[in-house]
């Protein structure tokens, strides 16, 4: 058996922490790692030690194989857990652990390499007898073989990157009129991504589930597999909700997809927890997607489900020692659900949010569990993945799983950057998912509808903003029988709406705007609650107020208000202003037009990388580039002008 005593964490956020918890309850000693970024971070506290691996950017901290390796012998760990993420999947990164004669709490480096390739694991798992997707794997890779292949792989087709994931270098072809440029452009941003420019083809498989199998091997030849995950609702191929077990597998459906899940683990000497993905088409038949090797995001859910830690598992069979449970031992009981808070604002195309977070307040409550790294007064960075925490709930049935979640989902509150909470509370509420139909193409069919659309504040909201905005005014006077009468003109993303307010008795209030007037009644408030009657309704918000502004979680949204009222209209930019700013903290990785050049509206002038994604900032008119800031490789800051594009006489 391996004996160790001392686990590193290679990873930050939620998941080290939630690996440090379980650590530290089996008696571990417990290793840090973080970059200066994160100095001041959750699971850097939690950990007994921590040491610092490097400046923010992930290549060069949480990537850098020498640096984790170099911790792990500075605080004297002696088993490393690589999490989920940055080097979880790196072969490269398991061999140097295992020269380093450190236990990794995961995979053999062999298994990792193999499954971490679409192509030679789709050509293994083949040849062991698990049902693949039919398509092209082969070696030669040049465009004419492919455009050749494709011819027999027939339309539609996906092409895909052998390597990596998260949807990078995949794509969706309906003909071949356009496949040389899809086949083009999937392996220029697989190269970008990963470093390989590899592609597999495979026969499109249109609205099927996402369904995949919990694995677990020892280093004794014993595999099981803990029953499925649901993951079909996804956006650009990332997942939204996960629930386990899956609405669409029955007892005979999971035997046979659990079976092939083990025949694909054994086939590879496996070790360790692992996930292997199946696409589930609307016959019942199934294929082999990919392999994790590592614990996966939604590992929750299976956890609730079967009354397991599978981090303790991990832990143990690192250790040498064999499974707790055959298979025979393993039962499914209830339902789970999971869904990913993310540091995104739905409103402006899910962009990433950075900032300050404020409050940060947790739902709690029966089958509710928060799996977070963050915390009140904790900074959001460009540098990392945005989600910030995931929200889970379990239930002796699918639908009480589903209205728990639902309820913890709007009941945690997270104020100073805008999140997906109300929208992922609306997918959990949509008949769709409620009945247990959702496929992967949930979104492209209901993504549109009204009910899944972020809801803009209503005017009486606006009213209550207004009057916590103006803290200046004691809760009394708020309540006062004599008459108040103010105007503000009151700023909630790019809208600036000028309102009109005046008090009644019994802390009355209406607000005008232009024709428009709704009443509120403001019953108290204290520094972070408010008690208010609105549209009839009796009920309680919370809220922040900084000198950023106010921040007011509702029953519709949480909306950031801010009082422009002595702000002069001229030094307000709006809807073609003609300034380019930064959407968020970040680097500029590319400028794509020179100071003196013409531009026109929605011509992209500045790329920002931030959270793992490029952003195009573009011009809002006509005009010519007139000022340049920036440059590529330029550090920027939320708001920065980084541009300004003057208007052509004949636009203004």
């Amino acid at each position: 058996m391996s004996q160790f005593h001392k686990v590193l964490i290679a990873n930050r956020g939620e998941i080290a922490c939630r690996v440090i918890r379980t650590a530290k309850a089996m008696g571990y000693r417990t290793v840090a790692v973080y970059s200066e970024a994160d100095a001041d971070a959750p699971h850097v506290d939690l950990a007994d030690q921590a040491v610092c691996i490097g400046p923010a950017p992930v290549s060069e901290s949480y990537l850098r194989i020498g640096n984790i390796i170099q911790a792990a012998h500075t605080s004297g760990a002696d088993a490393i857990h690589p999490g989920y993420g940055f080097l979880s999947e790196n072969a490269d990164f398991a061999t140097a652990c295992k020269d380093a004669g450190m236990t990794l709490v995961g995979p053999p480096p062999e298994a990792v390499a193999l499954m971490g390739s679409k192509r030679q694991s789709k050509i293994a798992m083949e040849a062991a007898g698990v049902p693949c997707i039919p398509g092209y794997q082969g070696d030669k890779q040049d465009d004419d073989t492919l455009l050749k292949e494709a011819q027999h792989v027939g339309f539609p087709l996906m092409v895909k990157a052998s390597a990596g994931g998260g949807g990078r270098g995949m794509r969706l072809v309906t003909d071949d009129s356009d496949l040389a440029e899809q086949i083009k452009s999937a392996r220029s941003e697989a190269t970008s991504a990963f470093g390989s420019g590899e592609l597999i083809l495979e026969r499109a498989i249109l609205e099927p589930r996402h369904v995949e199998i919990q694995v677990f091997a020892d280093q004794h030849g014993n595999v099981v597999y803990l029953g499925e995950r649901d993951c079909s609702i996804q956006r650009r191929h990332q997942k939204v909700v996960e629930e386990a077990p899956s609405p669409a597998v029955d007892e005979e459906l999971r035997k046979r997809m659990g079976a092939a899940a083990v025949l694909a683990a054994e086939s590879c000497n496996y070790v360790g927890a692992g996930t292997v993905e199946f696409l589930l088409d609307t016959d019942g038949s199934f294929y082999f997607l990919e392999m994790n090797t590592r614990l996966q995001v939604e590992h929750p859910v299976t956890e609730l489900i079967t009354g397991t830690d599978l981090v303790a598992w991990q832990l143990d069979v690192a250790a040498g020692k064999p499974l707790p449970l055959t298979q025979d031992d393993i039962v499914l009981t209830g339902h789970a659900m999971e869904v990913r808070l993310y540091a995104e604002d739905p409103a402006e195309g899910f962009m990433p949010q950075t900032g300050l977070i404020q409050s940060w307040q947790p739902a709690s409550g029966e089958g509710v569990r928060i799996d977070d790294g963050i915390r009140t007064g904790q900074e959001v960075t460009p540098h990392y993945d945005p989600m910030l925490a995931k929200v889970i709930a379990y239930g002796k049935d699918r639908d009480e799983a589903r209205r728990r979640l639902i309820r913890a989902v709007e009941d945690s509150v997270l104020t100073g950057v805008h999140t997906n909470k109300n929208w992922l509370a609306a997918i959990l509420k949509h008949e769709n998912f409620a009945a247990g139909l959702s496929t992967t193409a949930f979104l492209n069919q209901f993504g549109e509808e009204e009910s899944l659309q972020p809801v803009a504040p209503s005017l009486a909201i606006q009213g209550l903003a207004t009057l916590l905005l103006r803290k200046g005014m004691s809760s009394h006077s708020w309540n006062s029988n004599g008459q108040i009468r103010f105007a503000c003109r009151l700023g909630s993303g790019d809208q600036k709406t000028a309102l009109t307010l005046i008090n009644g008795e019994g802390g009355n209030w209406t607000v005008s705007a232009e024709e428009d007037s709704a009443g509120f009644t403001l019953h108290s408030a204290n520094e972070t609650t408010v008690l208010c009657t609105v549209a009839g309704v009796r009920q309680r918000f919370t809220y922040t107020l900084s000198h950023h502004g106010l921040w007011l979680n509702t029953t519709t949204g949480c909306y950031h208000f801010q009082d422009h009222t002595h702000v002069a209209a001229n030094a307000e930019s709006g809807e073609g202003s003609g300034e380019i700013r930064a959407s968020m903290d970040g680097l500029i990785v590319d400028v794509l037009v020179a100071e003196g050049e013409a531009v026109s509206r929605g011509q992209t002038v500045v790329v920002l990388e931030a959270m793992k994604m490029e952003h195009p900032l573009k011009a809002a008119c006509d005009g010519t580039l007139s000022g340049l800031s920036v440059s590529s490789g330029d550090q920027v800051k939320v708001r920065q002008i980084l541009a300004t594009v003057s208007k052509d006489e004949a636009a203004a």
